[in-house]
């Protein structure tokens, strides 16, 4: 198999579905539910430190199980949200709904079976391309776990961080890929799928590393 050779993907910037927006937007989401909270009304004998100290724990639950979604892992959501919506706080329970509803269809899909580890990455570049971002995310992760060295997989997410607005995340894993094969640094250095990095000096001189 030839890892590291991963042709430069034309992306297409369809209309993204809602599951395909959630790395992307979860943070705004996240943060546009916090300030209404104190719209919340207070309960019965202690409504200022019980309503108050309830609301935050069930935000941080809630993000908690955003995690869990972004990176994949749909029926540990799945039942977080769940656990959480009976409780959840007026502003934060329609995303659970919304979210439940997408872990359920995520679970509901036929397994997939592929027969060689390019089949497989295919596929997820095939998803990245038509701008399902989180289901390319989980084929790239589940690459990974079942082959730890396909380099081409790091490199594949760190193009999906880079699309999503993840720079941390895309230089980590690009680094990552590039140490393992060093012809990922020459396949970057044209991928146009990293133009939202082009600015970040990290990125240029983890493409044109100093040479002593």
């Amino acid at each position: 198999m030839q890892t590291g050779f991963l042709p430069e993907a034309i992306r297409k910037r369809s209309v993204v579905q809602e599951d395909a927006l959630l790395a992307k937007n979860m943070t705004q989401e996240a943060r546009s539910a916090a300030p209404s909270r104190k719209k919340t009304p207070p309960v019965a004998a202690k409504p200022d430190v019980h309503s108050t100290t309830g609301t935050g724990s069930s935000f941080q639950h809630y993000q908690a199980a955003v995690v869990l979604l972004q990176q994949g892992k749909y029926e540990k959501a799945l039942a977080a949200f769940e656990k959480l919506l009976p409780t959840a706080a007026a502003e934060i329970r329609e995303r659970c709904q919304m979210y439940i509803s997408t872990c359920q269809r995520q679970l509901d899909k036929p397994v997939l079976a592929f027969d060689t580890p390019e089949e497989h990455y295919d596929y997820a570049v095939s998803q990245l391309n038509t701008g399902y971002y989180e289901e390319a995310r989980g084929q790239f992760n589940s690459i990974l776990s079942m082959h730890p060295a396909a380099d081409y997989a790091l490199y594949g997410l760190a193009v999906l961080d880079a699309i999503t607005g993840q720079p941390q995340d895309c230089l980590a894993n690009l680094a990552r890929a590039i140490e393992m094969n060093p012809r990922n640094r020459l396949q970057a250095r044209v991928d146009n799928d990293f133009q939202s990095m082009a600015d970040d000096p990290r990125f240029t001189e983890l493409l044109y590393p100093e040479v002593p």
